[in-house]
């Protein structure tokens, strides 16, 4: 059930067409893990948290630097050196205080990986490499859980749902047949972002964690959204499954 304070806080979700009461219990019942508390996590943390989900899962080994503050907006500048989980855990309780926060400071690999996205529901990745976002699409096929995929470089980003335990929806590995070559896929710290291109696609990414949990519209699975930063231009590419 909701309380007084929440129902005043999700009030305009309570009035919204096709979310309404029931919704918001669907969103405060939901288990969400976030892969990663930086450009992409930063913008899918604040949303995921305000919206009410009720139980939120970040896992990063990452601490803040100062370079980060350009598109990391959970943090501050006093939250330089501290574990980024920590500092996304007192963003979140000063937004809201209804949601059960889980700070795993950790790198997801092959050892743990599997064990850290059991308890969740399904998966939002915001991690800021192939090999990473390859692993978390292989643990979340394997344990039967929906994924929200982003990624973003430059001027640029794209984003897609995989959910391949449903329907023979296409997989990871039916996008990406092949792993990107290194200057395809240059770091942030080599070519530089522009911040806002992480609040698009984080933001795009929360829009569709929100959309699996309350069933409000059709998720972005086998369609791959991209957005050009500086043509303002997002075009849509389809994908299927292959034997």
């Amino acid at each position: 059930m909701l309380t007084a304070d929440e129902i005043k806080r999700y009030q305009r979700h309570i009035v919204l067409k096709n979310v309404g009461g029931p919704g918001q219990q669907k969103l405060k019942a939901a288990k969400v893990l976030i892969i990663g508390a930086g450009g992409l996590g930063s913008p899918v943390i604040a949303y995921l948290v305000a919206a009410g989900v009720g139980t939120i899962g970040v896992v990063d080994d990452d601490i803040v630097s100062l370079s980060n503050l350009q598109r990391q907006m959970v943090h501050r500048t006093r939250d330089e050196g501290v574990a980024k989980v920590e500092s996304a855990r007192r963003f979140a309780n000063d937004l809201n205080d209804h949601v059960d926060f889980q700070a795993i400071n950790a790198r997801l690999d092959e050892t743990n990986g599997a064990e850290i996205i059991a308890p969740y529901d399904f998966v939002v990745d915001g991690s800021d490499n192939f090999d990473t976002r390859a692993l978390v699409a292989t643990l979340c096929e394997k344990a039967q859980k929906p994924l929200v995929a982003g990624a973003v470089s430059l001027f640029d980003g794209n984003l897609t749902v995989f959910a391949p335990h449903q329907n023979d929806n296409p997989r990871f590995a039916d996008l990406y047949p092949q792993r990107p070559s290194p200057d395809q896929l240059p770091s942030c710290e080599e070519a530089g972002i522009l911040g806002p291109i992480t609040a698009v696609i984080g933001g795009l990414q929360a829009m569709e964690a929100v959309k699996l949990i309350t069933g409000v519209g059709e998720p972005l699975i086998g369609r791959l959204l991209t957005y050009d930063g500086r043509d303002a231009r997002f075009r849509e590419m389809k994908y299927r499954r292959k034997a």
